[in-house]
């Protein structure tokens, strides 16, 4: 069962809905990556990170008193190392 669909404009355009889009985290200068797999053909989000992802990337447990730039870093690193794992 589709979740959504999609109307293609005469110059090959589509509207993303807007359950979609808020479920990808997509918005104005998002990047999206399209993958054939198979018959299938799959869309991502390509590696733009929101505000909230980074916010919980520095403060994974919730906001705390202000950090000092060396743990700000360490904070990113972490996150990036973590989402970037090879699986």
């Amino acid at each position: 069962m589709a979740i959504a669909q999609s109307k293609v404009t005469a110059q090959g355009q589509i509207s993303i809905p807007a359950r979609i889009r808020q479920k990808l985290g997509i918005g104005p200068g998002s990047i999206l990556e399209w993958d054939e797999q198979g018959e299938n053909i799959v869309i991502r989000r390509v590696g733009q990170y929101s505000s909230e992802e980074i916010h919980k990337a520095i403060f994974p447990h919730g906001t705390s008193a202000t950090k000092r730039l060396d743990e700000f870093k360490e904070g990113i690193r972490s996150y990036m190392k973590k989402r970037h794992a090879h699986r």
